[in-house]
């Protein structure tokens, strides 16, 4: 999807009114097959030996899904947890197996979302359109693995879960509508029978009229840089040192992500000036001719970008990585919690079974 269609799309659903209207029609008959499709894979669910938490959201295009699957990957390690990863892997030609990073973690072989996660967290990650399977081929493959992480699987109900983690950002539920008419890929109700709702906003953002005080818990993300790394030569900086090396001299950003803006907006309320900003279409790679087009300087990029480029690296290029900050950090040892309680009701009913 090009930005300036995106663009376009964003503004109709902003709005219960004129195109939006007209599309009614269109969103009650997506409602309907969809609601039918999640119901009858949900009957035929494959249930995994482990527990399984699903990250994923209900609203179209980029949330902030990635950051909270690696802050839940790190988060359930520290915890004693050994995490593994399910992703469908889009963008790559997975083809009819399960692809594991433990045969190559490249962009291309698993994704851009994918091989991010596995380079921030170190878990195994597995990959296909049919998550269960790749729960499957993980499990088979990594014996080891305690807890599955379904990155985007919300209406993947073919593989059941445990627990279901909603991310949301500052657009709310948009007009409220189901699709084509609205951003919504579920009505608004789905959002109150998540276990936890994230909404991720940028630094200045403020609680949108979308977050629900229903929900059983609800927390507010937000993203601050912490690490700097150029990609040509693999340095790597905090981001107080990056920051009084460069001091006050204008950047360039460049971003190919769901909402490039949100990561624009964590620059400059970091304190930096940027000179100019490119924004690509989600999943792209940002071509080298639009990064010739930029100022002199450094051009910062995220995680996301930077394991999609292949070297020779730009010298201008450097890679930001950000760090969640919520609003309740407590959140992360209520989850392990109750996966643990998850773990115990397998573990009993498996005992009661062979009994």
């Amino acid at each position: 999807m090009s930005r300036r269609f995106e663009d376009l799309m964003l503004a109709i659903w902003s709005r219960r009114a004129g195109l939006s209207t007209l599309l009614l029609p269109l969103s009650w008959l997506y409602g309907l097959l969809s609601a039918r499709r999640l119901r009858a894979r949900a009957r035929t669910a494959w249930r995994a030996p482990v527990p399984v938490v699903v990250v994923g959201n209900i609203l179209v295009g980029g949330t902030g899904k990635t950051p909270v699957t690696i802050a839940v990957c790190q988060a359930l390690s520290a915890r004693g947890w050994h995490p593994g990863i399910v992703s469908r892997g889009y963008g790559a030609a997975v083809g009819p197996e399960p692809r594991l990073s433990d045969d190559g973690a490249e962009a291309v072989r698993l994704g851009d979302e994918p091989a991010l996660i596995h380079t921030a967290t170190g878990a195994p990650v597995a990959v296909h359109p049919r998550r269960a399977l790749a729960a499957a081929a993980l499990l088979k493959a990594r014996p080891d693995v305690d807890v599955l992480i379904a990155d985007d699987g919300l209406q993947h109900t073919a593989l059941a879960r445990d627990l279901e983690i909603i991310v949301q950002d500052g657009r709310g539920i948009g007009n409220g509508r189901l699709l084509p008419a609205g951003p919504l890929r579920e009505p608004p109700g789905r959002l109150t029978r998540a276990d936890w709702l994230v909404t991720h906003l940028a630094a200045d953002e403020p609680t949108p009229h979308g977050h629900p005080s229903t929900a059983p818990h609800a927390v507010i993300m937000r993203l601050r840089p912490e690490r700097v790394t150029q990609l040509a030569s693999g340095r790597d900086l905090c981001w107080d040192a990056w920051r009084a090396e460069q001091g006050a001299a204008p950047c360039s950003a460049a971003a190919g992500i769901g909402r490039p803006e949100r990561f624009f907006a964590m620059l400059r309320a970091a304190g930096v000036t940027l000179s100019r900003t490119l924004r690509v279409p989600d999943h792209r790679t940002i071509p080298a001719v639009a990064l010739r087009d930029l100022p002199p300087g450094p051009v910062l990029i995220t995680p996301k970008d930077a394991v999609k480029c292949v070297p020779p690296h730009d010298a201008r290029l450097w890679a930001v990585r950000a760090a969640p900050l919520f609003s309740d950090p407590r959140w992360l040892d209520a989850l392990d919690q109750a996966l643990r309680t998850a773990a115990r009701d397998r573990t009993s009913t498996a005992a009661g079974i062979t009994l």
